[in-house]
């Protein structure tokens, strides 16, 4: 499907949502095909999300781009991602950040029959990547504090707010990503740390996602407070 892979590519490209060349690279590089279910790999390049099972899904490859040129990604960065899903944005980030040949992708999913099943995907998919990934079956709101501070932090799911613990993760200089708002609409919003730990937020744009559940976001997936 690489043919298919190329001209989504160059789809992005032309949108202006691609812009840089460590996103096309690694979207030249990563197979999506490998990270969606079998019945649904003939639709692994269009430019829309698909169901991965347990109420969860792939983003669309668009939201994908976007966020990881919004995270201003670099070869060796220490990375942390709230909600593997079926891993391909981790697959994404990985290979920018082992272009050095060290940095490293920590992600977080709660459940554990995704996050089983990411580590599969990317082992089919590049399994050179497998030594930049780590996958963690946990709380993705309360971040990972044994490996911080990260230089750059990517939340795929929905927040009320910005988790508080995730702030603390960011090492100054660093950024992070993360859509906020209600269960039906939100804002993907670009924190940004600088030196001195000050925060500084920006909006890019429009999104939907699927709720970020844990202590620091919605407390069940039937929450609409």
């Amino acid at each position: 499907m690489s043919k298919e892979r190329k001209m989504l590519v160059e789809m992005l490209k032309v949108e202006g949502i691609i812009k840089s060349e460590f996103v096309e690279e690694a979207f030249l590089n990563v197979p999506r095909e490998y990270f969606v279910p079998e019945h649904l790999k003939m639709y692994a390049y269009n430019d829309t999300p698909l169901p991965i099972g347990y109420g969860q899904t792939i983003s669309a490859p668009h939201m994908v781009a976007i966020m990881t040129e919004e995270l201003n990604v670099k070869p060796g960065d220490r990375v942390l991602e709230i909600g593997t899903g079926s891993g391909y944005q981790a697959a994404i980030l990985a290979h920018i950040v082992s272009k050095k040949g060290y940095g490293h992708v920590y992600t977080i999913e709660r459940i554990p029959q995704l996050a089983k099943k990411a580590i599969v995907n990317i082992a089919n998919a590049r399994p050179d990547l497998l030594d930049f990934v780590t996958v963690v079956v946990g709380d993705g709101s309360r971040g990972l504090e044994m490996f911080q501070p990260f230089d750059k932090i990517i939340v795929t799911a929905a927040a009320p707010r910005i988790p508080e613990p995730l702030i603390q993760q960011l090492k100054p200089g660093g950024t992070m990503v993360i859509p906020v708002g209600d269960r039906w609409e939100q804002v993907l919003q670009v924190v940004i740390k600088n030196d001195k730990g000050y925060i500084k937020i920006r909006d890019s744009i429009a999104c939907i996602f699927v709720p970020l559940i844990g202590q620091y976001g919605w407390r069940n997936e039937y929450d609409y407070t």
